[in-house]
């Protein structure tokens, strides 16, 4: 915008006429801290098209990563990548015989309790 000197005074006689000596203060504040809100949303928009320009001319290539596997013997890893069916059911023959061979468990005796005073 190329403005005068005739223009801005006729401008400001306007806004004084307009909004009044009281209110003209609050109004040049509001402008005035719109004007530097756009000034920066333009630079950050400016500085993140130079950013990407940039990038594009130096080759630097994103990388992407490959998915993350859960820990091995986890219950995650075991959802996402269950076992094979041959695998499952080996240990459960190999469970099945072990609680066969194991002798047959006895009931826990009952705890002993303090008796009351």
């Amino acid at each position: 915008m190329n403005l005068g000197f005739s223009e801005m005074v006729f401008l400001f006689i306007l806004a004084l006429l307009i909004f009044g000596p009281k209110k003209l203060p609050e109004v040049g504040r509001q402008i005035g801290r719109f004007m530097n809100e756009f000034k920066r949303a333009s630079n950050e928009f400016k500085a993140q098209i130079e950013s990407e320009i940039n990038s594009i001319d130096t080759g630097v290539k994103t990388e992407i990563l490959p998915p993350l596997h859960a820990p091995l013997n986890s219950l995650a890893n075991r959802i996402f990548n269950p076992p094979p069916q041959e695998r499952l059911r080996a240990a459960e023959a190999e469970q099945s015989a072990t609680e066969e061979d194991s002798p047959e468990h006895e009931p826990s005796p009952t705890p002993k309790v303090a008796p009351d005073a």
